[in-house]
């Protein structure tokens, strides 16, 4: 599979931020990918070098809106710890 195809965004929360302090970026990753297949993509993309990863499936949640009701979507999270003075620039808002 692409590398491209691995990663579908950077998370960016608060959480995230203040990971990101601490050389850990969080990422979006399709439910299907393995730490193997993540690490690989990012080390190409952005041509740095992963000390460890970790994942998550995060489950779906009830959300309301007015008498809406409805869920969010479920999703696989990556965090990925970097080597010491290495780091991603993460662009907010494109």
């Amino acid at each position: 599979m692409r590398h491209e195809k691995i990663i579908k965004k950077a998370l960016i929360t608060e959480k995230a931020d203040r990971l990101r302090e601490m050389n850990v970026y969080q990422f979006e990753v399709i439910p299907r990918a393995t730490k193997r297949q993540i690490k690989e993509a990012i080390e190409k993309l952005f041509n740095v070098e992963i000390i460890d990863i970790k994942t998550a499936n995060m489950p779906r949640k009830p959300r309301r809106l007015g008498r809406s009701e409805g869920y969010t979507s479920a999703y696989k999270k990556a965090s990925v710890t970097l080597k010491a003075g290495q780091k991603i620039e993460i662009v907010e808002g494109v």
